[in-house]
């Protein structure tokens, strides 16, 4: 039997209704933008395997360091030890995330980072000895699939029957130009009825959503009413950190930093799970007591896995280097021209961009997961290029290290694509 065969016997696929999709295509090798096949087939990988592969696949010195920590030291309990590798990632996450961020807590992957983060922003008004239970979030947002990240999603896709067991969430919209002031005082309304714990938020790109954007300037207002609250803010950049809004991270861009930010996905290069929650000292401080029933007893296993840390140890430093900056400087340029190439087109609705994030909205009426969504990745596949739709959003999120003749191959489907459907 093939890989597809033996896969069919045993494995559930993520995100896969089995029944109208049987069949997973078997990769057997991946180097820099580049997927192969078993048949010898090449795609360009154009959202970098969900946006983990940044510096690009098999990156020869991300493996050079874990193949070295492999020899020095491959996984210690984390509560009661430390080790190297996860004092220096802290030291160098430090160096980049805000200012106002100085501790951090490891675990396995976005949705458990946010899973910490909600429970951090609980867990401290409850150490304080405040009655606050009930959470804010964006409509349509996503922050994962443990159950406390699916409460504050919003795409119910993904939440369907387990909602009734979900942790009390308030929702308000996208802030814009137009409704800012009404998006305030919904805040200011649900706090009085039930006292607002934390805030969690994509900032300035709703990933799941379609890769929706906004402002920061129509973000801080929100930030500020929940920091005048007393709402601790949680920055889930799970997606958009690590350079792909153009800056280390999305929070950059917005003068109001969070609380607590929750990290993954790009965090270890794509080569091996891992997440990260920080947050101020402020945060940590109301954790800090004689009390051992104040502590935040959460913990992962495989917590600050001495390999995952030198892989994001060698993924900080290829973000930092000139090399990944111009590549991202690169990668944004192409998609302005493309952006520019496109705004007339009549069946792109709009397109949208953040950093090396392009998105364009088919003038199409599609399901999320609709039998038109499945043609055309079928379509892209067959041109060999990787490209997941989100319903009627057709996205672009490749490795910094794609080049210009690959980048073009993407834009060549996507044109296709226009034409064909």
């Amino acid at each position: 039997m093939n890989l597809t065969e033996r896969d069919k016997k045993h494995i559930w696929h993520p995100l896969t209704q089995h029944k109208l999709h049987p069949e997973a295509k078997p990769i057997v090798k991946a180097k820099g933008a580049l997927l192969y096949d078993e048949d010898g087939n090449e795609y360009v990988d154009a959202i970098s395997s969900w946006y983990t592969a940044m510096y690009g696949h098999c990156n020869d010195f991300i493996i050079d360091r874990a193949y070295k920590q492999m020899q020095q030291l491959d996984q210690i309990i984390f509560s009661g030890f430390t080790h190297e590798p996860a004092v220096e990632l802290s030291e160098k996450l430090m160096e980049i995330l805000p200012s106002n961020q100085a501790k951090l807590m490891f675990n396995d992957n976005g949705s458990t980072a946010t899973e910490i983060g909600i429970k951090m922003a609980l867990q401290y008004h409850h150490n304080k000895g405040a009655d606050r239970k009930t959470l804010l979030a964006f409509e349509e947002g996503f922050h994962g699939d443990t159950l406390g990240a699916m409460s504050v999603s919003g795409l119910s896709v993904y939440n369907g029957p387990f909602e009734e067991f979900f942790i009390d969430v308030k929702r308000i919209p996208l802030p814009n130009g137009e409704n800012i002031n009404d998006v305030l005082r919904a805040i200011e309304t649900f706090h009085k009825e039930s006292p607002l714990a934390g805030f969690i938020y994509e900032p300035l790109v709703q990933g799941a959503a379609g890769m929706k954007m906004y402002q920061p300037e129509h973000l801080e207002p929100v930030l500020k009413k929940c920091k005048d609250l007393g709402i601790i803010t949680v920055a889930d950049e799970v997606m958009t950190g690590f350079g792909k809004t153009g800056s280390f991270f999305a929070s950059d861009h917005i003068n109001i930093k969070p609380d607590v930010m929750c990290l993954s996905k790009a965090l270890t290069a794509g080569l091996v799970p891992m997440g990260i929650t920080t947050c101020t000292q402020e945060i940590y401080d109301a954790f800090y007591a004689d009390d051992i029933g104040k502590g935040l007893f959460h913990a992962h296993t495989y917590s600050a896995n001495p390999i995952a840390c030198a892989t994001a140890i060698a993924g900080i430093e290829l973000l930092q280097s000139e090399k990944i900056q111009a590549n991202i400087k690169q990668i944004m340029s192409w998609h302005q021209q493309f952006a520019e190439e496109l705004k007339d087109h009549p069946k792109v609705r709009v397109t949208r961009q953040q950093g090396v994030i392009f998105a364009l909205e088919l003038a199409l009426e599609m399901e999320r997961y609709g039998n038109l969504r499945y043609q055309i990745y079928e379509a892209c596949m067959t041109e060999g290029v990787y490209l997941r739709p989100l319903g009627e959003t057709i996205y672009i999120l490749a490795p910094y290290v794609t080049t210009q003749e690959q980048m073009e191959k993407v834009y060549a489907v996507i044109r296709k694509v226009l034409d064909t459907f």
